[in-house]
């Protein structure tokens, strides 16, 4: 089959630029609602709306965004595993840091239907000069979890916990590790837990296209 002229190919840099150009088409005018009775600008998840992106988070620009996606929860120290749909938000005010919201529905096992709530998650990514960040997330079960990281290349981050705290009726949690990454246009990510009676290993996998910015 002939290829036509200039059309980009598949894996080709005009072929990644030009599918965030067509999914920009139903995104870019969104963004994250806001009350005009504030002071100051408000958090934006759509880096064409609203402050600059801070120098700092320069890092960490193609998080940017409002993600949905469905994704599979699985461990041992679960009663059972599940699918579920989530969205993430990432977004800044134009200070140093990114503030993170995650919001997660648990879906049956056959259609794909929500049947009720299942995680949150609220925190923070905080970059440093020497190019390390700081994650931190705070979970509704009561586990705080302060992560170290580095980007392992433009469009990945990898991390691991240096501390955590938890509260008499939490979780157990002992360590946990995350790796995000920017896939064809998502964002994918996987995070490892480890309890005092399962080593690290994978407990949440999702992937997720963007619907704000």
């Amino acid at each position: 089959m002939t290829e036509t002229p200039n059309q980009p190919q598949p894996g080709s840099g005009d072929a990644a630029v030009a599918a965030a150009a067509e999914r920009a088409k139903s995104t870019a005018h969104r963004n994250m609602p806001e009350f005009d009775d504030l002071p100051g600008e408000g958090d934006t998840a759509n880096l064409r709306m609203g402050p600059s992106l801070n120098d700092a988070c320069l890092a960490l620009l193609p998080l940017v965004g409002v993600w949905r996606g469905e994704g599979e929860a699985n461990h041992p120290s679960m009663d059972e595993s599940y699918r579920f749909l989530q969205q993430i938000t990432i977004a800044h005010d134009g200070r140093p840091f990114l503030t993170y919201e995650s919001r997660a529905w648990r879906l049956d096992g056959e259609g794909g239907n929500v049947v009720g709530p299942a995680f949150r998650e609220y925190g923070f990514w905080r970059p440093q000069p020497d190019d390390s960040i700081e994650l931190l997330i705070m979970h509704q079960t009561g586990n705080t979890e302060m992560f170290f990281g580095k980007p392992q290349g433009q469009t990945t981050w990898h991390f691991g916990t240096d501390a955590i705290m938890r509260t008499p009726t939490s979780d157990e949690v002992t360590a946990a590790s995350r790796l995000y990454g920017i896939v064809e246009g998502s964002l994918a990510y996987v995070e490892e837990r480890a309890t005092s009676e399962h080593e690290l290993q994978p407990r949440l996998s999702c992937k997720l296209d963007r619907v704000v910015g």
